[in-house]
């Protein structure tokens, strides 16, 4: 295979999970500037929806499904659908995510475990429905979206949000773990760690501590609307063929420092 064939990822099924904005928007867009067919999937059907009809004048098939991760019934459907409509599932992206910022000592009980429950348990149902019928194929690459604040603490006046933290480095063991677990079974598992992008979920935290950030990244620049592209298409083409278990990390530079 030349380079371009191994970035190809033309007549391939993906579905990406919080989809419908920022950098799952961004990953699924790439998915299909690659020649994949997408299916986008998140809590909000309209904003999948007008993603999907983007992708589609890509000249790729799409569809637009609600699902909240953390619901096992809709996680199904989604399934369900993918494969009623495409007969297979190639990839898989868990981007759906939440957080929520508190000092540890006045985090709610209920903050810490919706976060935990999209991030980690969204995360497990759904590769664990998806995972079946990877298994079924002996083919399949899975991308965990984790974090950089995954990797180690965080200054608590740029991000104090321990939860968070805490559910993206148990995605990244989760990946790694599963990695092992389904590499002889043709599973390839790999998780992306990005640092700071300016999105909805991101917007507040980077209005008050946006230029600590800049000032701790070696680049000197936050993530931009095409810097995820490349690493997602990389992991889930033939250009990763001897790649799992890994965590590749997508920051400017912050985690080296």
């Amino acid at each position: 295979m030349n380079v371009k064939q191994l970035f190809d990822l033309t007549g391939k099924v993906a579905i990406v999970t919080g989809g419908g904005r920022g950098l799952g928007q961004q990953i699924a867009e790439g998915f299909a500037e690659a020649g994949a067919h997408v299916v986008v999937c998140s809590r909000k059907l309209e904003a999948c929806e007008a993603v999907s009809e983007e992708i589609k004048k890509l000249g790729v098939d799409s569809l637009a499904l609600k699902c909240d991760v953390s619901n096992p019934e809709e996680v199904r459907n989604v399934v369900e659908r993918t494969v009623e409509r495409f007969g297979r599932i190639d990839i898989l992206v868990n981007n759906s995510g939440a957080t929520w910022g508190a000092p540890v000592e006045e985090m709610p009980l209920e903050a810490w475990q919706k976060v935990m429950n999209i991030n980690v348990t969204g995360t497990f149902l759904m590769t664990q429905a998806v995972g079946k019928i990877m298994l079924a194929q002996q083919s399949g690459k899975i991308i965990n979206i984790a974090s950089v604040a995954g990797l180690k603490g965080s200054n608590p006046e740029v991000m104090n949000a321990i939860g968070y933290n805490a559910s993206k480095g148990a995605v990244i063991t989760f990946t790694k773990d599963l990695a092992v677990k389904w590499g002889p079974r043709g599973i390839y598992v790999n998780a992306i760690a990005p640092g700071f992008f300016p999105t909805k979920m991101s917007k507040g935290l980077l209005e008050a501590g946006g230029q600590v950030i800049l000032e701790g990244t070696p680049l000197r620049k936050f993530g931009s609307d095409t810097d995820m592209k490349g690493a997602a298409v990389f992991l889930a083409s033939p250009a990763s063929d001897f790649v799992t278990g890994d965590v590749l990390v997508v920051d400017g530079g912050t985690n080296a420092m």
